[in-house]
């Protein structure tokens, strides 16, 4: 468990609405040239929940956080280690001393100090001579309470018909030097939406707190910005953070993003940035208003550039803000402060 004891108590749902911006979402491996991966019979972009949850842990990582799955490109360390290393990297423990834990008291050592296992949960396999250091009472896998769903984007995305063979040239010893080409695949424009929850019940066997919760409605944000500044990644803009946090127990509305749908006149093949896009959040709105008995607080963050639609009315942020006020109640609507400045 963390040190702190306020596990959190409410259940949360996510919505996180991002768009890309003549780049690669998310490349697959197992295609030519790193391709981005798109739904065959839609034509919409997927977004796997594995790529949000690195840029989540690189953020972590950067603000000082103790992170159990590491980024082999950001770890203190060469070369690839085995899972016993990197329990004792995160953990600060050496062998000698795990063997003076019980099971419980390293499980508790282990959550306090990796964020990210009290977060997504991890598969705890280890050598037989660590494991039974342990002891008996170190489980197996934990469990995460916060999770994500694939996405699929909005709109129907076009590949960037003017990608590139790019060479390099590597020395490869003496005077000789070889090179390599591959192609630049970028999708011209695609707005992606993340749902996801918050599981209260799942944070009991990881130590999620409440601190840790609302660590994410600022994470998500700061963590698309800064964790996409590589070439390939370059042109990600956060759009639309809500975190809708409830009041019954055990109770979500269940796929907040399936409210969320584009109104714009400009046809997909022409998107080019979000001042293309009205966002129309009507149908999400509805849900919350016929659910505001079972919800404590709505969390929110927009771009100021985000022009959104609620019925027959167009706005921005405000707008937005206005429609929650409405369905929910103005003082359980709280606008999330990312960086602290006071907008």
């Amino acid at each position: 468990m963390s040190d702190t004891t306020d596990t959190v108590e409410n259940r949360s749902e996510i919505v996180f609405l991002y768009d890309a911006e003549d780049t690669n979402p998310n490349g697959n491996p197992l295609s030519a040239n790193d391709k981005p991966r798109i739904d065959e019979s839609t034509g919409k972009a997927v977004v796997t929940d594995v790529r949000l949850k690195r840029y989540l842990r690189d953020q972590l990582d950067d603000d000082g956080h103790g992170i159990y799955i590491k980024n082999p490109s950001k770890a203190d360390y060469e070369g690839a280690i085995d899972r016993d290393d990197l329990f004792k990297a995160v953990t600060g423990l050496n062998e000698d001393e795990v063997e003076d834990y019980t099971g419980e008291e390293a499980a508790d050592a282990f959550l306090n100090n990796a964020v990210d296992v009290r977060y997504f949960g991890a598969t705890a396999s280890f050598s037989s001579e660590f494991q039974s250091a342990l002891g008996d009472g170190f489980p197996g896998q934990f469990i995460g309470p916060v999770q994500f769903s694939h996405a699929r984007s909005l709109n129907t995305v076009v590949q960037k018909s003017e990608s590139k063979q790019l060479s390099t040239v590597v020395s490869s010893g003496g005077d000789s030097e070889q090179g390599t080409f591959a192609t630049d695949n970028r999708l011209q424009y695609a707005l992606v939406p993340f749902h996801g929850i918050v599981n209260e019940v799942g944070a009991e066997s990881t130590g999620l707190t409440a601190e840790d919760v609302s660590r994410l409605d600022r994470l998500l944000w700061r963590a698309l910005k800064n964790q996409t500044l590589t070439r390939s990644k370059m042109g990600h803009h956060p759009q639309l953070y809500l975190r809708v946090e409830y009041a019954t127990d055990e109770y979500h509305i269940g796929r907040l993003d399936d409210g969320l749908a584009m109104a714009q006149d400009t046809p997909d093949t022409e998107l080019r940035n979000i001042t293309d896009v009205i966002l129309d959040v009507s149908t999400l709105v509805d849900d919350l208003d016929r659910n505001a008995e079972h919800i404590d607080t709505v969390h929110v963050k927009a771009n100021p550039h985000l022009e959104v639609q609620t019925g027959d009315e167009t706005g921005g942020p405000d707008q937005l803000v206005a429609a929650l006020e409405g369905a929910v109640g103005e003082s359980a609507v709280e606008r999330i402060d990312v960086y602290g400045t006071g907008e």
